[in-house]
């Protein structure tokens, strides 16, 4: 019998203005859905602290090795669900939860500036506006150098690049809590179908599993 595909996908914990966390929320409504039999899916909320951050990440990698992470974060500037790109370095300024930033303002020291997803976002987009869901799917390149930009960018580097990020609007600006989730369903379960259709993210995916084992 094959064995499932791993998928991780995580939510944040309130901050801010944000008193209720839209993108955990969602996270709950996607654990509720499922991502269909094949696959094993583990949610998890992430605290809005960069050491802590630092610290769970690792683990969630090396514990479950999932084919992929998906992390989940609100932007109260969003009108639509956002799918990011890439992940940033440095410019990490703003204070988290703990009133704590990076003395150096960046993810990694020697860190290259930018890591992409080995995901076209623009081709996940593309696919899941034309369903019509009744939720428009947006591309960025700017997950705005706070903890939704630090987290992605550490994933993308534990990962090797098989992580996405999504932005998603404040509930009822415009959407409810089950659109959100249904929005994060289609999305991800869009995102393995185009892993699965390229094989250089199986191989890729293969390779980082054998280079887990090998630690």
């Amino acid at each position: 019998m094959a064995s499932k595909n791993k998928v991780i996908v995580t939510g944040f914990e309130p901050f801010g203005e944000h008193a209720v966390n839209s993108s955990w929320v969602a996270v709950q409504e996607l654990e509720k859905l499922g991502l269909g039999g094949a696959v094993d899916l583990h949610v998890c909320e992430v605290p809005v602290e960069y050491q802590a951050v630092q610290s769970l990440l690792p683990s969630l990698w090396s514990e479950h090795q999932p084919q992929l992470v998906v992390h989940v974060g609100v932007s109260g500037l969003a009108t639509t669900v956002t799918l990011e790109q890439c992940g940033h370095n440095k410019g990490y300024k703003r204070r988290d939860n703990c009133c704590f930033s990076p003395t150096s303002q960046c993810c990694m020291e020697d860190g290259p500036d930018c890591i992409h997803s080995v995901l076209d976002m623009e081709t996940v987009c593309k696919r899941v506006n034309s369903t019509g869901r009744g939720v428009t799917f947006s591309v960025s390149k700017d997950a705005g150098r706070y903890l939704c930009d630090y987290t992605y960018y550490t994933s993308l580097h534990l990962g090797q690049g098989r992580s996405a990020f999504i932005h998603v609007p404040p509930l009822g600006k415009p959407y409810s809590s089950q659109e959100l989730g249904r929005a994060l369903q289609a999305v991800v379960q869009e995102m393995l179908k185009l892993m699965e259709e390229d094989p250089k993210h199986e191989e890729l995916c293969n390779h980082a599993h054998r280079q887990q084992q090998d630690h």
